[in-house]
């Protein structure tokens, strides 16, 4: 099963109209990373995940291409 966490989160990020800067800097990680992960070049962990999960109130599985919502 190919992961789609980087589509997914370039693509709430922009329904939100959020910035990577921004995004960044909720999760308090570098600009740099956020577009790795876009990019599918990096991976984040768990903790993070669940942060960004609550950032965009959508689940973990939606998050890695899983469900829906």
């Amino acid at each position: 099963m190919e992961n789609k966490f980087s589509e997914q989160l370039s693509a709430l990020r922009a329904e939100n109209d959020m910035t990577r800067n921004q995004l960044a800097s909720m999760l308090n990680v570098s600009v740099r990373l956020i577009s790795y992960w876009e990019n599918g070049k990096r991976e984040c962990d768990f903790n993070m995940l669940i942060k960004i999960a609550d950032i965009f109130s959508v689940s973990i599985d939606y998050l890695l291409g899983r469900k829906d919502y």
